[in-house]
């Protein structure tokens, strides 16, 4: 018994040209959903996977260095990634509820507030994604990880290695 080699067709590329980055930057600072509108601003600005943006903690964040410490990265390896001036600004802003940088608020039994990690955040981003029309395959969070890729590629200024690193893939 033997099974053949399924061939499968990977020529969707996940990116916005400058009209739908445009029409998505806008949504997002129209979006009242802090949350969501600051972990779609961190995806855009680092390239970070949504589970590492998921169990990012506020003590994985250097500020005084200026890198993001990323922990149990899918490569398996922990990882550093530099702190650019928009990432900075951008959790500079973002409100310090709980350990965890990104927080679902959840009501206790007793009916107190408690702050806990996303484990899914897709429906909240794809309000954001659906009010700049993007394409309803886009995939928001990866889809803006492709976007930042492209775009340090597309710049002419990061070579492939660099781009390798600052996605924490295994090879370029």
């Amino acid at each position: 018994f033997k099974i053949g080699t399924i061939k499968v067709d990977n020529e969707k590329t996940e990116d916005l040209n400058p009209t739908q980055l445009k029409a998505l930057i806008t949504a997002i600072n129209a979006s009242t959903d802090i949350q969501a509108a600051n972990i779609m601003r961190l995806a855009l600005f680092t390239g970070m996977r949504r589970g590492e943006m998921f169990k990012l903690k506020w003590n994985d964040v250097d500020f005084e260095r200026g890198f993001i410490f990323i922990r149990d990265p899918k490569g398996g390896l922990n990882q550093k990634i530099p702190l650019n001036e928009q990432a900075r600004a951008v959790l500079e802003s973002h409100p310090r509820n709980a350990e965890n940088v990104f927080v679902r608020k959840e009501k206790t039994d007793e009916g107190s507030i408690e702050y806990l990690p996303f484990n899914d955040i897709k429906e909240r981003v794809n309000k954001i994604k659906d009010a700049a029309k993007l394409p309803a395959d886009f995939r928001a969070l990866h889809g803006l990880r492709h976007t930042y890729a492209s775009m340090l590629a597309s710049s002419g200024t990061v070579d492939l290695y660099t781009l390798q690193k600052l996605l924490t893939h295994k090879s370029a």
